[in-house]
């Protein structure tokens, strides 16, 4: 583990270094592209400082005590990581440990006995994952099917991860870079034509198609047939990370990475300045940043800006409109909770500790999710909304005091889908609070007791649940119309020929960069844009 972050992430970095007239960068936002960008800068020898709105550094990167009675520091918004490159944690010298779930994900449902069941993908014993599509489907070939997917996915994520940390092909060329049957076939069914076309190929059981989905919808507003592929995009997202699609679990949480790249900063002479948000860049051959600190206006003067934040971030700084897509709409409610213990549950032969270790599959069969889609876009909140939990405790205990882990207490994320920013604009508490109600039910549904006796509770009486909708997301973190990514996913390579060789993370103000989700393949917690901004800035011989 790094430096303590009580040392490390409030105002104190600051207090020693006044503020200079001119940097070489400037980056606006603290979160995890931010640092990684100013670490490489600075390690190269650049001056640079990090404004930050808040008085913390991390964006979404961020643990926090959210039940400030308990000694627990929960991820508040980002939770699993896959999409970091070891690349990125070598070159900066960081020591950050992500750790294997033993449990992919799990699936509760009835057999046609009316028994209670579950479909159990396991990361340790493919042995256990067959035996149980065995008895989802009746027979083994379920599973052969099962596996010929992911081996189509496993063959796309193997060619596309390794290009992420460089300049971008065309479309055109990076499809002629391919080689062997199954590379092509995977082009074709996971970049040419809409997802759910090779979800129902691969899968008959509507279960199982509904896990498969998941990985297309989560964050974003979409259906496995969408025209635009958004589905595609998202779903990439979820299954290329390092060639394999595996996602992990940060040892201590995401503050672990946070103090690791703020410690990184500090050593090579970055200048944090916080509650200080920018208010106006002004390009010019000097670009200059103003903002707020000490309540006093400032200005400085940048060869560089990176900007760390949104679209629409971006646009009111620079004076530009803000038009966002259609697909740029935020689907996704998150809810953070502390369990007193582990609920019982009602499948058989599969242990509360094993289930909720993965990701825990809540009404997201292939048909509930087309209704619950249709059902949000006219406006309703589905009558089953699909969600998924998972337990970061159960892999990695240390974000919990040793008081808390003798007393057998455990945290619980939960992502909900086909929630759109839409949904919340009217009635919003009202409608948040609904939304609660029917994840609870469902969570009943499933187990053995009543879920909420399992809750911790406050000195009040009151839960020990946060949940946060896509306009909290916006309000909290700057994430424009609650969208994880900032915007619609991006594909891996470059979608106009104007792009070719670039990084995507230029615009059209010289000197000024996107270094954040936003960019050309950004997204999740990847720090890829971050990095390849920095790039960008030390590849240019001008």
């Amino acid at each position: 583990m790094t430096a303590d972050l009580t040392t490390l992430l409030t105002d104190q970095p600051t207090s020693a270094q006044p503020i200079r007239a001119q940097y070489d960068a400037v980056i606006v936002g603290s979160g995890h592209n931010g640092l990684i960008a100013a670490a490489y800068l600075a390690r190269a020898g650049k001056s640079v400082l990090v404004l930050e709105r808040n008085d913390y550094l991390g964006g979404a990167t961020l643990s926090a005590k959210v039940f400030p009675e308990y000694d627990a520091w929960l991820s508040r918004y980002a939770y699993l990581v896959s999409l970091l490159p070891q690349q990125i944690l070598d070159d900066l010298d960081l020591t950050f440990e992500t750790r294997r779930r033993g449990t992919a994900s799990f699936t509760p449902y009835q057999n046609i006995q009316k028994v209670e069941q579950g479909l159990l993908l396991s990361n340790t014993s493919q042995e256990r994952s067959q035996v149980s599509m065995r008895d989802l489907c009746g027979n083994d070939a379920g599973w052969r099917s099962y596996m010929e997917f992911l081996q189509l996915q496993q063959a796309l994520a193997e060619a596309v991860w390794p290009t992420l940390l460089g300049p971008l092909r065309t479309r055109e060329a990076f499809k002629a870079s391919l080689s062997g049957n199954q590379t092509l076939a995977a082009w074709e069914a996971f970049v040419e034509q809409p997802l759910g076309l090779a979800i129902e190929r691969y899968a008959e059981n509507d279960l199982l198609r509904g896990v498969l989905l998941t990985d297309g919808k989560i964050g974003v507003f979409t259906h496995a047939h969408d025209k635009s592929l958004l589905q595609n995009r998202c779903f990439l997202y979820h299954v290329i990370g390092q060639g394999t699609g595996e996602w992990r679990v940060p040892v201590g949480g995401m503050r672990a990475l946070t103090s690791g790249l703020v410690e990184c900063c500090q050593k090579a002479g970055v200048h944090f300045l916080l509650n200080a948000p920018a208010q106006q860049v002004v390009p010019g051959r000097i670009n200059s940043v103003q903002f707020l600190s000490d309540e006093v206006t400032r200005i400085v003067e940048a060869k560089r800006v990176l900007i760390n934040a949104g679209p629409r971030t971006f646009a009111s700084l620079l004076g530009d409109l803000w038009k966002p897509d259609e697909e740029d709409e935020g689907s996704v409610v998150k809810v953070n909770m502390l369990l007193r213990r582990l609920p019982r549950l009602k499948a058989k032969g599969v242990a509360s500790e094993e289930a909720f270790a993965g990701s825990l599959h809540v009404d997201e069969g292939y048909s509930q999710m087309q209704a619950s889609y249709e059902q949000a876009k006219a406006g309703r909140i589905p009558d089953a909304p699909p969600f998924e939990v998972y337990c970061h405790t159960l892999t990695d205990s240390s974000i919990l005091s040793p008081e808390l882990q003798a007393q057998g207490y455990h945290t619980l994320t939960l992502f909900g889908l086909d929630m759109p920013y839409r949904l919340f604009e009217s009635e919003h508490d009202s409608k948040r609070d609904a939304v609660l109600q029917k994840y609870f039910r469902a969570l009943d549904q499933i187990c053995d007791e009543p879920f909420v006796n399992c809750l911790a509770r406050n000195r009040n009486g009151d839960l020990c649940v946060e949940i946060k909708t896509p306009q909290d997301l916006q309000r909290d973190v700057d994430l424009d119309l609650g969208n994880i990514y900032h915007n619609a996913p991006s594909w891996f390579y470059a979608e106009d020929d104007q792009w070719d060789g670039k990084w995507g993370v230029e615009t059209a103000y010289e000197g000024i960069f996107r270094a954040g989700s936003s960019a050309a393949r950004g997204g999740a917690v990847s720090g890829i844009p971050g990095r390849n901004a920095a790039m960008c800035i030390l590849n240019d011989k001008r």
